[in-house]
């Protein structure tokens, strides 16, 4: 359950943070409330998966994780222009979240 509750908050924070760039500064109302709500409930589910995952794996987790999503959507749907260089650190951010499912001790609790 907290991995799944650790999904939930990542995707919560690329929404909110989508949400962030639509909101025009936070002058636009729907997006602004949409900002509030996707990062209240992402930090919420992020707290309650640190219960059982390390903070420090959740957080590397979430982040990484979240970083490289809103900039795939920043290209693919916001018009972001990415270099290789970009993908490439997209790529690694990704190794490095499977490295700490897949081989670190500290994954799991």
């Amino acid at each position: 359950m907290p991995w799944i509750q650790l999904a939930v908050a990542i995707i919560a924070e690329v929404i909110g943070t989508t949400c962030l760039k639509l909101s025009a500064g936070l002058t636009k109302p729907l997006p602004t409330i949409g900002v509030a709500v996707a990062y209240g409930l992402s930090f919420w589910f992020l707290s309650r998966t640190l219960d059982t995952i390390p903070v420090g794996v959740a957080y590397a987790i979430w982040s990484g994780a979240g970083v490289t999503l809103i900039a795939a959507i920043g290209w693919a749907l916001l018009g972001q222009k990415l270099d290789v260089a970009a993908f490439v650190g997209m790529g690694l951010i990704v190794a490095g979240v499977v490295v700490l499912n897949i081989f670190s001790r500290t994954a799991a609790h």
